[in-house]
């Protein structure tokens, strides 16, 4: 505690760090507080008896990241969503579209470009889920469904809202702490966990006379063992040597060459591959709901199987498609022969291992190592919640046993809590830890892919 209160008084003696906090909290109060404003012409408390218990699926899964924006047609019903959607689309055109890659070899100017265009397709996105968000509540909570009077006002709104808080997620960046995007999504998420924990503290209290109390404190338990393999999981480094050739220095004195390392992250893809294969796992759900499916067929009786989170067809699927795409995300985002080209221009070399295609052979095999086990480990943590439902969890708290609600919440934590602690380590106060010091950017030196 004494750490604690000190760390604070540290923290208020660095005026640029305590500005950015309490900028950042700001913009988390307005955010916050828009995600309570209703769509114009919506009646919120037909939409409340309409998702009465109707806290699992796509709705619930959506209605986690926008902090229940989504389930209570508030204007920030979409939230950052379709920022991340289109953010996601670019990133694969990056790998399927020379000139977009050209555009990202373009150091500063060339990210600037792509910010623009991201942005633009941010607006393209939420033109086409505006509609289908509002059509989604006709005759539950919207009596004037008219083009004109209702839906092209509401779009507006929705389509201004989205665009606002990408603006809000830039600010937070630039004049707050952390990634302000993920920042946002963090929050919606937190936003429910009083209500989720206090539901199940309830429920541990009341049922069977209190005797579940114990059951409740067991499961606290093992939450908070489930959050430490996961901070694992995303601090878990795998270093490569690097060797740099002798250089000349000022007056011409020959140095050594320095020895530096490059962090390579076990789980390189974060939770693209949980949020691709839980994209398409909700196909299945959304076909069986299609009157051209046969219900009582084979068709029917697979999508079925394939519709229920807690059933064991659903999880292997999932579980399956989170490896594949691992593996698949990992190939895109580096690529061992362009590392290779770049140690050997930087005049770099693995010790031991031949510059070129020897070099480049050696991280293939490196990555293929981590990224397995890593993998295993993602789709581990994406299916505990079923386990943790399939152990009589309610949803609201299960969706806090892992998957992507657990990996962003944890992350975005994680990377806040290092900008803090570089920011008291600059100004000469002790870092957030008594020993070390949290490890993530500030350790090893910058790949050559960004990593």
């Amino acid at each position: 505690m004494k750490k604690l209160i000190q760390t604070i008084r540290n923290i208020s003696k660095i005026k640029e760090l305590s500005d950015r906090i309490l900028f950042t909290l700001g913009m988390i109060l307005i955010y916050r507080l828009g995600s309570f404003i209703i769509i114009p012409g919506i009646d919120s408390k037909a939409l409340l008896d309409a998702h009465q218990g109707n806290d699992g699926g796509l709705v619930g899964l959506i209605s986690t990241f926008t902090g229940g924006a989504f389930s209570r047609a508030s204007i920030f019903a979409l939230g950052i969503m379709p920022y991340i959607s289109a953010s996601i689309v670019m990133q694969l055109l990056g790998v399927a579209v020379p000139q977009i890659q050209k555009i990202q070899k373009d150091g500063e100017s060339g990210r600037k470009k792509i910010q623009t265009y991201t942005k633009f397709l941010t607006i393209v996105i939420t033109l086409m889920q505006a509609p289908a968000y509002l059509a989604s509540y006709a005759g539950r909570g919207i009596s004037n469904n008219d083009f004109l009077t209702f839906q092209l006002p509401a779009i507006s709104v929705i389509v201004a809202s989205t665009m606002f808080l990408m603006w809000l997620g830039d600010k937070i960046t630039d004049k707050g702490l952390g990634n302000g995007v993920s920042l946002l999504i963090m929050v919606g998420i937190v936003a429910r966990f009083p209500e989720a924990i206090s539901e199940e503290f309830l429920r541990g209290t009341t049922e069977a006379g209190g005797g579940r109390f114990l059951m409740f404190m067991i499961e606290l338990v093992v939450w908070f063992f489930i959050i430490a393999l996961t901070i694992m999981l995303i601090q878990g480094v795998r270093k490569i040597p690097l060797q740099y050739a002798k250089q000349m220095a000022v007056g011409a004195i020959n140095q050594s060459g320095a020895r530096q390392y490059i962090p390579i992250k076990v789980n390189i893809a974060g939770v693209m591959p949980i949020i691709f294969a839980q994209a398409i796992m909700f196909v299945p759900q959304t076909l069986l709901s299609m009157d051209f499916v046969d219900k009582e067929g084979i068709l029917g009786t697979v999508f079925l199987k394939l519709s229920e989170p807690q059933g064991f067809w659903y999880n292997f699927a999932d579980a399956t498609m989170i490896i594949l795409f691992t593996f698949f995300y990992t190939a895109m985002v580096i690529n061992p022969r362009q590392w290779a080209d770049d140690f050997k221009k930087q005049g770099a070399f693995v010790p031991g291992i031949k510059p070129g295609a020897d070099t480049a052979d050696y991280i293939d095999n490196i990555l293929s190592k981590i990224t397995f086990p890593g993998s295993l480990f993602l789709a581990a943590i994406a299916v505990l919640p079923a386990f943790a439902m399939m152990a009589g969890i309610k949803t609201a708290f299960a969706y806090f046993f892992g998957g992507t609600s657990l990996l962003i919440m944890v992350g975005v934590i994680i990377d806040t809590l290092q900008q803090i602690e570089s920011h008291l380590l600059m100004s000469h106060y002790d870092g957030l830890m008594e020993s070390g010091k949290l490890r993530g950017r500030s350790t090893g030196v910058n790949s050559p892919a960004g990593v």
